[in-house]
C-alpha cells in the first residue's frame, strides 16, 4: 500500500492564526495516525500581497508548534510553467475563453440583471459571471488581446460538464450540512470560474489541483469553507486526467462573534499568543485538540 501523503498549504500574505494552527495540527496528527508524509506548500501566486517575511514567519510558527515537514518546500511562484501547461491543455479542449470586462463592468451587468434578486450566485454567495465573452468572435478576441486589454481566462463550465459527468468525491470529514461519504460534485453551481488572468498564469482552483497531483497528495485535510470548491477541483482533475485524492474538511475556528478568523486579528495570531507566553500545548487546548 502506498504511503499516504498530506499537505499544509498556507499563503504568505499575513501571519498565521489559530485557524491555521488547527488545520496544520490536524494534518500533522493524521500523518502520525496513517504513517504518512507531510508536505508544506507555499501558495505565493499573489505577488502583490505575499511577502518574504510572512513566509519566514510560517516556518517559524509551524516549527514552534512542533510540526515537522519534508523539504524542499514547494513554492507556487517557482512552478508557473506547470500551471501554464495545464491551462494550455484545457484551452486545446476548447474549454477556456478570455473575458474582458473589468470588475466594475461585471458589477454593473449583475446589477442590471439582478433587479428582482434572481441572478444566480455561487456557493460562496458571489454572483455568477454575467458577461457574453463566450460568444465573442475569434477575430474580436484576438483584436482585444492584441490591443493590450486586460482579461481573465474563464472555464466554459457548461461545455466542461458535458465532457465529464457523475463526478463525486470521498468525504472523510463533513460538509456544512453534514455531508459525508460519497458526495456528488456540482461544478455548474460555480458558473464560469476564472482559471488565470493576463498578468497571472493561474488561479487558486487551477494551481491547487496541479500542485496536489504533482506532489502526490492522497488525503487533503482543509477547512470546511472549501467544501463546495471541491466540485470545481474534481471537474479540473477529471479534465486533466489527474489523480483523485480523498478529502477531509474540518470545522473552522471562529471568533467570539462567530466569524471566520482573519490574519488581521491579533487576538488569535500565533505570533502574539506566543509573545504573551502561550505554549504549543495551550494552543492545542485552544483549538480543541487536547
Amino acid at each position: 500500500m502506498a504511503t499516504p501523503v498530506f499537505r499544509f498549504a498556507p499563503s504568505p500574505n499575513g501571519l498565521l492564526h489559530l485557524g491555521h494552527a488547527y488545520s496544520a495540527l490536524l494534518n500533522f496528527d493524521r500523518v502520525h495516525e496513517a504513517g504518512g508524509r507531510l508536505l508544506l506548500r507555499i501558495e505565493d501566486i499573489d505577488a502583490t500581497r505575499c511577502r518574504p517575511e510572512y513566509e519566514a514567519a510560517i516556518y517559524e510558527d509551524l516549527a514552534w508548534l512542533g510540526i515537522v515537514w519534508e523539504t524542499p518546500v514547494r513554492r507556487q511562484s517557482e512552478h508557473l510553467a506547470d500551471y501554464r501547461a495545464a491551462l494550455e491543455r484545457l484551452t486545446a479542449l476548447g474549454l477556456v475563453y478570455p473575458a474582458f470586462e473589468s470588475r466594475a463592468e461585471i458589477a454593473k451587468l449583475v446589477a442590471a440583471r439582478d433587479a428582482d434578486g434572481s441572478w444566480p450566485r455561487d456557493p460562496d454567495g458571489a454572483p455568477l459571471y454575467p458577461g457574453d465573452a463566450k460568444s465573442l468572435h475569434g477575430e474580436e478576441r484576438a483584436r482585444l488581446i492584441d490591443s493590450g486589454a486586460p482579461y481573465a481566462l474563464r472555464l466554459d463550465t457548461t461545455a466542461a460538464c458535458r465532457r465529464v459527468s457523475g463526478l463525486t468525491w470521498n468525504e472523510l470529514g463533513a460538509g456544512p450540512d453534514g455531508e459525508h461519504g460519497m458526495v456528488a460534485a456540482r461544478p455548474e453551481a460555480w458558473g464560469d470560474v476564472i482559471l488565470a488572468r493576463k498578468e497571472t498564469p493561474t488561479s487558486y482552483h487551477l494551481s491547487v489541483v496541479v500542485d496536489d497531483a504533482h506532489q502526490g497528495v492522497s488525503e487533503i485535510v482543509r477547512g470546511r469553507d472549501l467544501f463546495h470548491a471541491t466540485s470545481v477541483h474534481r471537474l479540473l482533475q477529471a479534465l486533466l486526467d489527474l489523480p483523485q485524492p480523498v478529502y477531509r474538511h474540518h470545522a473552522l475556528i471562529r471568533d467570539a462573534a462567530g466569524r471566520k478568523l482573519s490574519k488581521s486579528d491579533r487576538a488569535t495570531g500565533l505570533r502574539e499568543l506566543r509573545a504573551a507566553g502561550t505554549s504549543p500545548a495551550a494552543i492545542r487546548q485552544l483549538v480543541g485538540l487536547g
